[in-house]
């Protein structure tokens, strides 16, 4: 077992909370990891994203070799010190984005060839170089590298390629060595077929793992057949270690996930959403290009804590983001994380106490009944 545990502090049915603990601090779960692709949370300073109430980051494996390069990164200092970020830091190892490549790539046993999307160039990623990649970038927490089929597929193709990424899974892990201070998750695959999900977790489990992730999912399947998927396949993992869905999601995703016993998020959503006038409230999205926010004197949310609800107006969001100022994506995406960080610590506030299925149900009347903007409120 690697430094990196989970204690959990309380249950409330299938939901959990705690902490996970890492050398580089404390993870509180359920936990949100904001996206910082390349070396950097878009429109944020790395200190704004801990003040919003982050414990972690993601960072991308796929974009960081590619540019500027692991081995640079790695001869300055690993990549906490190149973007000054000093808690955890989770790496994806770049799969789903070498598999989204389509035309661009070959897969075969030993791993994916493919050309960068930045120049065309040939590149190669194999179980073994993911993994040295996320060493030389020092992550705390590294993801296996496994195939991620596009869905809908027939189940023959699903079949396979899980067969691969169990395969690869062992490689990865093996690549991995001993780390001290940093964990390997493992990823379940399967799409949406219960029994898949069940024989790949399965197989996990025997190879042994220090968190294990679910992914494949919120690629376009109905939210439905991603919580099916989930209660079909979360009560298989291990009960301590923590459980990571990948690239989720919306915030009633996030809710019904924690109530299925996911324990780890992330998801561009919140910080592409601000970039693109989007902001989260508790009553459902809104979009600050509506002409009917243009007067509007009142704040996002006035009980929000982040500058953009605290300093300024729904106007002034509106204003600066039909004048195309930089400032409007910085603040709406400093409020979309705080809303999120929000989010989960209400979250795990309702599963110490046991209330959680009324915190569910409450948020679930509240969000969304904000009526949505019409397409005849955005002016050419």
């Amino acid at each position: 077992m690697s430094d990196i545990r989970l204690e959990l502090s309380a249950t409330d049915g299938a939901a959990r909370t705690g902490i996970l603990r890492t050398p580089r601090g404390d993870i509180r779960t359920p936990a949100f990891m904001p996206v910082g692709t390349a070396a950097t949370v878009k429109a944020m300073l790395p200190q704004s994203v801990r003040e919003t109430g982050a414990d972690i980051l993601l960072g991308n494996t796929y974009h960081l070799m590619l540019r500027p390069g692991a081995e640079r990164i790695a001869r300055l200092g690993g990549l906490h010190t190149f973007m000054d970020w000093q808690r955890p830091i989770l790496t994806d190892s770049g799969g789903f984005q070498v598999m989204s490549l389509a035309g661009l790539r070959k897969i075969t046993e030993e791993g994916v060839r493919f050309q960068s999307h930045i120049d065309g160039h040939a590149e190669f990623l194999s179980p073994e170089r993911a993994m040295e990649i996320q060493r030389l970038l020092g992550s705390d927490i590294q993801m296996v590298l496994d195939e991620c089929p596009a869905l809908p597929a027939e189940k023959a193709a699903i079949e396979a390629s899980l067969s691969l990424s169990m395969r690869w899974a062992r490689r990865s892990k093996d690549a991995f060595g001993e780390q001290p201070g940093r964990a390997c998750f493992g990823i379940v695959q399967g799409g949406t077929f219960a029994d898949l999900r069940q024989r790949s977790a399965a197989a996990l489990r025997q190879i042994g793992f220090d968190g294990y992730a679910v992914g494949g999912l919120a690629v376009g399947e109905p939210q439905s057949a991603m919580f099916e998927t989930l209660e079909a396949t979360v009560p298989h993992l291990p009960a301590d270690r923590p459980r990571y869905l990948m690239g989720v999601g919306k915030p009633d995703d996030i809710v019904g996930a924690v109530e299925r016993g996911i324990d780890m998020f992330d998801c561009v959503l919140p910080t592409r959403s601000g970039r693109n006038a989007q902001a989260f409230t508790w009553d459902g999205p809104l979009n600050l290009k509506n002409a009917r926010h243009a007067e509007d004197g009142s704040p996002l949310d006035p009980a929000c804590r982040c500058p953009a609800c605290r300093q300024f107006s729904r106007a002034y969001l509106h204003h600066t983001v039909k004048s195309g100022e930089i400032i409007a994506a910085m603040l709406l995406t400093w409020h979309n994380l705080a809303f999120y960080q929000d989010l989960m610590a209400s979250l795990r506030g309702a599963i110490a106490v046991g209330e959680l299925v009324v915190f569910a149900a409450g948020f679930r009347a509240r969000y969304g009944r904000q009526k949505p903007d019409h397409p005849a409120d955005f002016p050419e």
